[in-house]
């Protein structure tokens, strides 16, 4: 099982940059290039997400990214680093009118995802929100 591991400033133009990533490892992995796309749309609307979350909440670490190629499955995981050791820094905390607003984008960007992958986990770890997503990949014949 190989895995990448990105991490990346808050910054939307570093979002292009893991969608190219995500959908190279996805091809090497065995993803059907039919797929590739949605994995492209999956991982920016995760990462902007992630990134938007980063910005409103004035956070200095990075978005991380994890693609992770196992036998049967290629996964990814994007994390952010709202909630978890954040839940409780007043300094990060916004008011009623920003959560209300971050609560519908989220929402927003949440059905996106939903619509382009079959096995999507919502969820959180230690540092923060995490997005977990796999798609199938291609049984390759093994060759003498």
């Amino acid at each position: 099982m190989a895995t990448v591991e990105l991490r990346f400033s808050a910054l939307p133009e570093h979002v292009r940059t893991a969608r190219l990533v995500a959908a190279a490892v996805a091809r090497r992995a065995g993803v059907d290039e039919s797929v590739l796309d949605e994995v492209r749309l999956a991982v920016g609307e995760a990462c902007s997400r992630a990134v938007g979350l980063h910005r409103r909440h004035q956070l200095d670490e990075p978005v991380r990214v994890k693609l992770i190629e196992q036998e049967k499955r290629f996964a990814i995981e994007i994390g952010d680093g709202v909630g978890g050791k954040h839940a409780s820094d007043e300094h990060h905390s916004v008011d009623g009118a920003a959560a209300v607003d971050d609560a519908a984008e989220a929402a927003m960007g949440l059905a996106v995802i939903s619509g382009l992958v079959d096995d999507l986990d919502i969820g959180s770890d230690e540092d923060g929100g995490l997005i977990k997503m796999s798609w199938p990949v291609a049984v390759h014949p093994v060759l003498p």
